[in-house]
């Protein structure tokens, strides 16, 4: 047989690779040495001459800096906002087939039916505000400390945090706080696995985050059937809004788990409304509510389930395409004027499949609910929180890359519900206007995280918030008049600098969740 017909490839020597890896080590051994030394030569210049380590804004004074920082985020804000509440009032008008009204600016921009400019306001005095007094702070902090530390980050980040005042909603500011703590553990955890300090047990599994967001959503339902209270009034209206069940029907469900006495005259008047109801006798202490009750107008639990996941489907898409496609103009305006054929179809394929998952949601709990009632006869509060993470498994319809970011998102207002119950049950003391200190301190450690390990942040949150931070941070500009050792020295960092995954998923990510916190009905 020839040799060069075997089975098996020739082995080369490993030679030429071990030599080339050991050449890449080298190289990056002595760029960390050479960065040490120049920025220590730099540190002993401005000793002597009493310098402060310079800011990167050369061409500008401080705070000409951070008034355009501002302004800069003010208008992106504020134009996110009322373009989503413009798009979604178009959609309200074509749905009642009033096409010709698309093309009149009173009925489309009218303050009596598009009231966003008192929330559109709030949320670009939270951004704007908050880059601008970050960037006024950081310059501060270098003439006063006279050197450049993560402590100045730190610092900097946890007093302009105090921009979450500008809203007047306490629900909201705990919520966004809470989210940003969330946030910042992720940051602390990816920071200390790649240390190979700390390493969470079953972290690897490729579906933790579907088990995490279905958990979230697990606390969430359960909070809405059993303690409505403790979700914030939007966020409690959305669900209402979108699930097929009316409010006493989901009233009567919990004094039944609860043992208290049904509101039979409430009930009586709801099903004397719905349309295909029959009558029927209710008792004052059900052991169960009947699915009769449940979806009255609906014989089939099927038919009625698969009717709410289709009805789901028409009252959400035009909020999810507007919360893809209006984000994505507004800070992309030069990536949608290339393509904006490819961007309308990627904004429509994404709405799709978001809402789809949504509907399947909404499908899910009402499916795990009918089916409790087919073999028992009394009902328990924890049929609920089942039901909950049952249909938390819909995101699996969702992008590997949302999931974990949609688990995030939820995560927190379920920590919010569940801390209202502690709280509520003498568990946990009550702090008044705790949602403030703790986003100023979830502020600054993100900053820390995002100019001193970047990599640490999920790409969309890090490219947000350069974003609005003007990218002064991600793409500082040296000055003509700086040492050559300067300009060295910030060639070697932008070599390190990891980039963000150009990519339309990510974008559009971006946008989207942007946006989920600035809806007040999520």
């Amino acid at each position: 047989m020839h040799p060069l017909s075997s089975s098996s490839p020739p082995q080369l020597p490993n030679d030429s690779s071990d030599s080339g890896v050991s050449a890449e080590r080298r190289l990056r051994e002595a760029e960390e040495r050479l960065r040490e030394a120049i920025e220590e030569l730099q540190r002993r210049q401005r000793r002597a001459r009493g310098l402060y380590p310079p800011c990167d804004h050369a061409d500008e004074s401080c705070v000409a800096n951070a008034i355009g920082n501002v302004c800069q985020s003010f208008l992106l804000s504020y134009g996110v906002r009322v373009g989503i509440g413009i798009l979604l009032r178009a959609f309200k008008l074509a749905r009642g087939q009033s096409y010709s009204s698309l093309l009149d600016l009173k009925q489309l921009v009218s303050e009596k039916d598009l009231i966003v400019r008192e929330e559109a306001c709030r949320i670009g005095l939270l951004f704007g505000g908050f880059t601008g007094s970050y960037h006024a702070l950081r310059c501060l902090l270098r003439k006063l400390r006279r050197k450049e530390t993560p402590l100045n980050a730190i610092l900097a980040g946890s007093v302009a945090g105090l921009a979450i005042l500008a809203l007047d909603d306490s629900n909201r500011r705990r919520t966004l706080a809470l989210y940003l703590l969330a946030r910042l553990a992720q940051c602390a955890y990816n920071s200390a696995k790649a240390k190979k300090r700390f390493h969470l047990w079953g972290s690897h599994w490729s579906h933790g985050d579907s088990l995490l967001f279905a958990l979230a959503c697990a606390q969430v339902m359960y909070s809405f059937i059993m303690r409505p209270e403790s979700l914030p009034k939007a966020y409690k209206d959305f669900i209402q809004k979108t699930g097929p069940v009316a409010a006493p029907v989901y009233k009567a469900v919990k004094d039944c788990c609860r043992g208290s006495p049904v509101d039979v005259a409430s009930l009586h008047a709801y099903l004397s409304k719905a349309k295909g109801s029959t009558t029927m006798n209710l008792e004052e202490f059900p052991s169960i509510i009947p699915c009769s009750v449940i979806h009255p107008g609906t014989n089939s639990c099927l038919v009625h389930n698969a009717n709410a996941a289709a009805a789901t489907f028409r009252k959400t898409f035009p909020l999810y395409f507007s919360l893809t496609f209006v984000p994505f103009v507004v800070l992309r305006l030069q990536k949608f004027m290339d393509a904006p054929t490819r961007t309308c179809w990627y904004a429509l394929t994404g709405a799709v499949r978001s809402t789809t998952f949504l509907s399947a949601f909404v499908g899910i709990f009402q499916a795990a609910i009918c089916s409790h009632r087919k073999v028992a006869s009394k009902d328990h509060k924890l049929v609920y929180w089942v039901a909950g993470a049952l249909s938390g498994l819909s995101v699996l319809l969702e992008k590997k890359a949302r999931r974990g970011e949609l688990a995030l998102y939820v995560l927190p207002r379920a920590a919010d519900s569940l801390w209202y119950i502690l709280v509520n049950r003498h568990l946990l003391p009550a702090i008044k206007n705790a949602e403030v200190p703790l986003f100023c301190a979830c502020m600054g450690g993100i900053m820390y995280y995002l100019e001193h390990e970047p990599d640490t942040m999920a790409p969309f949150l890090r490219g947000l918030i350069r974003r609005f931070l003007a990218s002064r941070i991600s793409n500082p500009t040296p000055p003509s008049n700086r040492s050559a050792s300067y300009t060295y020295l910030h060639t070697l960092d932008a070599m390190k600098e990891p980039k963000v995954p150009d990519n339309r998923e990510t974008e559009t990510l971006t946008a989207e969740k942007y946006n989920l916190e600035s809806i007040p009905g999520l």
